[in-house]
C-alpha cells in the first residue's frame, strides 16, 4: 500500500508503476534495487 500511496505524489500511475516493478525485480541488480522505488523510477 505504501508502494501505490508514494508512486501517485511522484507523478506515476500506480497500475503501470507496480507492473513494471513487478515485472523487473527478478532481474534487477541487488545494487541497483533503489532504481524501482517510485522517486526514482521510470518506466522501462
Amino acid at each position: 500500500m505504501s508502494l501505490i500511496q508514494s508512486a501517485k505524489p511522484n507523478g506515476h500511475d500506480p497500475y503501470a508503476y507496480l507492473k513494471d516493478v513487478f515485472l523487473r525485480l527478478p532481474t534487477q541488480p541487488y545494487r541497483r534495487i533503489d532504481e524501482l522505488l517510485p522517486h526514482h523510477w521510470q518506466q522501462s
